[in-house]
């Protein structure tokens, strides 16, 4: 059992200040330590121009890994392991200096699990739940520390990427060079958002070596796909200007009757680098997908039956979305540092779907209704930043300034209509059209955020102090099917103070108190505009780089507590009021390691438990005190790759699986059905050609099987469950150069 909130407040901090207190050995091992800790910075960055290394599952040059904060990705990248991320702190900050658990995927790891979508990306991150919602391609959808992130808790190259409704824009993993997960609440540093934390994805950026990357792959579902990445200077502009076009074409279908799966994505990028303090890259992207619009099948007994809900007559989820923006930076001197990021984002969807409303009388068929949906959100978000670093006396500082806004308008129409029975025992789908609905009228929303934002980062010996804090207004105007328009403004003050201390070289205990805050449209049975949600986390761990090698670890104890969370009103269950409450408590211990090029490791576990303090149902019972659904108390994975040396008879061969093991949680909120425990293994077989002959450099075979056993397996949440995804086996053919 978990120590009440304020007596784990109070031993969180106590440790950290216990560890101060510890005698230091001699006067020369304090100022080692401190040197070490402070060349941290210079050793990551240093590093990061070598992507992987020899031997590792990534191009000579794909190193676009920026050394610029705010929109930069990680360095220090050696296979799996990063020592650097600006993600946590807007600058660039050893994670051993963050004060909170971060975690880096690199793209050597994206690689050799060749992940299609952003939840399988994550899928080995502690602190994550993706697959609350089984197999659905269609959204980027999963929780971290039992709060999701969808909505308010994706970024993009630092900025805050907006999704409303079934607009979610969505990610294509071949296109970015890293993730980064920030966990716990950042509100302080990024304006609203969820208090599970932040997940920030850096896009494959221009570098100035020439380099090229062409795939093609095959899988089952009749998959199809070519990816290509190209890049380098642009020659005759000595060495100022670099270019790089990303591109993915898949046709493929899926394992739900008719459902697809295809998209196109091509994604040009410059950067011109005029002098070696000014930096600008542009970024952009074009991207379609098709999906089916429902991935979902009948409920019976909290079990989905194999009967497909939907129809492939009547059964498309159809989106294109774009994005142009830019990253500048400029240096006035080696202490002053001046950035702006900026990005323009335009996403239409077209939502058709068919769903089994129940089983008729007869037994032999059942009814169905349709729905049908057109979407449409823009948004553009800036942020600026001046960064500086000083020091007064013994103490360094790098002092963070920021000012940024985004806007988005949203406007969605719905409608909903009925299709013919579905036979069950013939299972006629695609024989019977369907027609659509017409839609009904539009309800368009706008939202403007306002952040101005501060931070310090001190470094006095041992030490280094993070204190955040930054003030948002936000701004919403609704206007409902009828015309009528409502107004609702927010204003929220956030931040964070935290505390790293280095007990010896690599080994950094710390501790952080951080808050949050996300603004809920609407209002109560009285007319009063619901309070904004808000959110704090203690959160005390312990990082440790194992000096001299690419192996880091981290343990993370965290007790999170969302307020002012909508809840049925207990007096009136046509209404809702913002009285609900949730904790979230665990703790989470998590490995990454890079033994030799091409051999990595990575280990997580997370045990997780999330209460309701104060919530009622949708039919008003209490549910106090009861767990959320579909969010497993304990989880458990790691995946390994081995490539054997250049000495061994299988030299130029890798070998790799993974395990993901879910233990059960609830199927409902009221607490009365358990999931299923689950447990999933992976596999890699890969082969690179330049073994046989070093003309062959650059080619490479690869063969990715997900849960490779064919286990059925489905989830429950809130009363409705999903299925998970089949056995999955793609086959890659690739060039490098």
């Amino acid at each position: 059992m978990l120590l009440p909130r304020c007596r784990l407040a109070g031993l969180l901090l106590a440790s950290t200040a216990l560890s101060s207190a510890l005698p230091l050995a001699s006067p020369a091992l304090a100022q080692q330590a401190s040197v070490e800790l402070s060349e941290l910075s210079v050793e990551g960055s240093r590093r990061g121009a070598g992507l992987g290394g020899a031997g590792g599952n990534v191009a000579v040059s794909q190193d676009s890994a920026a050394t610029s904060g705010g929109g930069g990705g990680p360095s220090g990248v050696t296979g799996y392991t990063a020592r650097v991320s600006p993600t946590a702190t807007k600058t660039n900050t050893p994670l051993l200096e963050t004060p909170q658990s971060v975690t880096v995927l690199t793209r050597e790891a994206l690689n050799d699990r060749n992940v299609q979508t952003l939840n399988e990306a994550i899928g080995y991150v502690a602190g994550v739940s993706s697959n609350v919602f089984g197999f659905d391609p269609r959204f980027d959808s999963f929780y971290v520390r039992g709060f999701s992130l969808t909505y308010d808790g994706i970024f993009r190259d630092g900025l805050r990427q907006i999704a409303s409704g079934l607009t979610v824009p969505r990610i294509e993993p071949y296109g970015i060079e890293a993730a980064t997960i920030l966990r716990g609440p950042a509100s302080g540093l990024y304006g609203l958002g969820s208090p599970g934390g932040i997940l920030d994805v850096t896009t494959k950026r221009p570098v100035f070596t020439r380099f090229g990357e062409v795939q093609l792959q095959v899988g089952n579902f009749d998959r199809y796909q070519g990816n290509f990445d190209i890049g380098g200077p642009v020659e005759g502009t000595d060495g100022t200007l670099a270019y790089r076009i990303t591109g993915i074409k898949r046709q493929s279908d899926t394992f739900l009757p008719g459902g697809a799966d295809d998209r196109s994505y091509i994604a040009p990028a410059f950067t011109w680098k005029p002098s070696a303090d000014t930096t600008f890259t542009f970024l952009s992207e074009y991207q379609e997908n098709k999906l089916p619009g429902s991935t979902t099948f009948f409920n019976q007994n909290f079990r989905p039956t194999r009967l497909y809900a939907s129809d492939p007559a009547f059964n498309d989820f159809k989106q294109q979305q774009g994005r142009v923006g830019y990253a500048f930076e400029h240096r006035f001197d080696g202490d002053l540092f001046f950035r702006q990021n900026f990005r323009f984002y335009d996403v239409s969807t077209d939502y058709r779907y068919t769903s089994i409303t129940g089983l008729n009388p007869d037994g032999v068929t059942a009814s169905r209704s349709t729905g049908f949906s057109r979407q449409h959100l823009s948004q553009f978000t800036l942020d600026n930043q001046i960064e500086a670093h000083l020091a007064t006396g013994p103490v360094q500082h790098t002092l963070l300034a920021g000012l940024d806004y985004a806007h988005y308008d949203f406007n969605y129409r719905f409608g909903f209509g009925t299709a013919p029975d579905l036979n069950l025992v013939t299972r006629n789908y695609g024989l019977q059209p369907i027609l659509a609905a017409p839609l009904g009228p539009r309800t368009a929303q706008s939202q403007d955020q306002v952040g101005l934002y501060l931070q310090e980062q001190a470094k006095f010996d041992r030490f280094v102090l993070t204190l955040s804090g930054r003030y948002d207004w936000v701004f919403q105007n609704t206007v409902d099917t009828t015309g009528a328009a409502t107004q609702q403004n927010d204003q929220a003050f956030t931040g964070r103070v935290g505390l790293n201390y280095l007990l010896a070289p690599g080994l950094v205990p710390y501790a952080s108190y951080a808050t949050t805050f996300a603004p809920q449209p609407g209002a109560d049975a009285s007319g009063r505009a619901f309070r904004p949600a808000t959110g704090d986390q203690i959160e005390a761990g312990v990082k440790y780089l194992i000096p001299g090698t690419n192996i880091q670890a981290g343990f993370a104890g965290f007790d999170i507590v969302q307020s002012s969370v909508l809840r049925t009103d207990p007096n009136n269950i046509a209404f809702q009021i913002a009285t609900g409450s949730v904790q979230s408590r665990g703790f989470e211990m998590e490995a990454i390691a890079n033994f030799a090029p091409g051999t990595n490791l990575t280990l997580a576990y997370t045990h997780l438990d999330l209460r309701y303090l104060s919530q009622t149902s949708f039919a008003g019972q209490v549910l106090d005190g009861n767990y959320l659904s579909g969010i497993p108390g304990d989880t458990f994975t790691g995946f390994l790759t081995y490539l054997f040396p250049p000495s061994s008879a299988l030299r130029g061969l890798t070998l790799g699986g993974g395990v993901r093991f879910s233990a059960n949680s609830y199927a409902n909120d009221e607490n009365t059905v358990r999931n299923p425990t689950v447990t999933l293994f992976d596999a890699l077989v890969a082969y690179d050609f330049a073994a046989i002959d070093p003309k062959y450099k650059g080619f490479r075979a690869q063969v990715n099987a997900n849960n490779i056993f064919d286990r059925d397996y489905f989830t429950c949440q809130a009363g409705f469950c999903y299925r998970g995804a089949p056995a999955t086996v793609i086959g890659s053919l690739i060039y490098r150069w």
